[in-house]
């Protein structure tokens, strides 16, 4: 069921416009043009915690620190759902013209959802979904408010079919580590990691100690992380800067 309250900010943000796709990012030693990017989560990365509906229509309230990171090289595309169900059948499905989706702790996915996703990767979309098995961030809502974010991920039926199984243990130290991604340091806390079924082990490859799986699925590519506290911790200017081009990298910049 697409829900209301996202429904409208998805409108809202139609009201506000989003950045003309011609604007470039200064790589260090060349410009590129900024890349749309559909965005799907739970948490408060494109709107701020606790905003209401007046303020974001309005724009008195400032950008989150994470949406302002990515929007230095992205044009982001908020979606509440995959696939349209219910009364929006008749609607062309929200990946159409789609080439790169970023998920991170999404609310769950329907089957639609499920099978949607499938489809637009097989036909050669890009996506870079971040899956936490326990969130480590504090909010200011209620863990009751509908706004709060998943706290335990919802693992999509998908992962199977792709072959990945997410698993997690809660005997770990409760602070922050580093692992290895391509030689950039990736912070994690509280993280899951990969396994890889028969079907996994055709198509994917683990990264980072198994917190990072790149698959390549059909005629597309989907790089998974089992831990969202990128996109919840600063972690330090630096670190999540170069953390967060790494994994964009890996996912939308360097894959052909």
């Amino acid at each position: 069921m697409v829900r209301p309250i996202h429904k409208l900010l998805a409108f809202a943000a139609l009201l506000l416009g989003i950045a003309a796709a011609t604007a470039v990012w200064l790589w260090p030693d060349r410009a590129i043009e900024r890349q749309p990017l559909g965005l799907m989560t739970s948490l408060p990365i494109y709107w701020p915690e606790g905003a209401d509906m007046s303020d974001i229509v309005s724009g008195r309230v400032e950008a989150p620190w994470m949406r302002q990171k990515l929007e230095q090289r992205f044009i982001l595309q908020p979606i509440d759902t995959l696939s349209p169900d219910g009364e929006l059948s008749n609607v062309a499905s929200p990946l159409a013209g789609m080439d790169n989706l970023l998920i991170v702790q999404p609310r769950g996915f329907s089957p639609a959802d499920n099978v949607a996703l499938d489809d637009w990767v097989r036909a050669g979309g890009h996506a870079l979904i971040a899956v936490d098995p326990m969130l480590t961030g504090h909010y200011d809502v209620s863990i009751m408010d509908p706004r709060h974010p998943v706290v335990s991920a919802l693992i999509p039926n998908v992962f199977a079919h792709w072959g990945l199984e997410v698993h997690f243990s809660e005997n770990q130290p409760l602070s922050a580590r580093e692992v290895d991604l391509y030689g950039t340091p990736l912070p994690v806390l509280m993280a899951g990691w990969f396994v890889l079924a028969d079907e996994g082990q055709k198509h994917c490859q683990l990264k980072a100690e198994g917190t990072v799986a790149e698959c390549s699925i059909g005629q597309g590519h989907v790089t998974l992380l089992a831990d969202a506290a990128i996109f919840e911790h600063g972690h330090g200017e630096a670190v999540t800067s170069d953390a967060l081009n790494a994994l964009t990298d890996m996912a939308f910049i360097r894959n052909p």
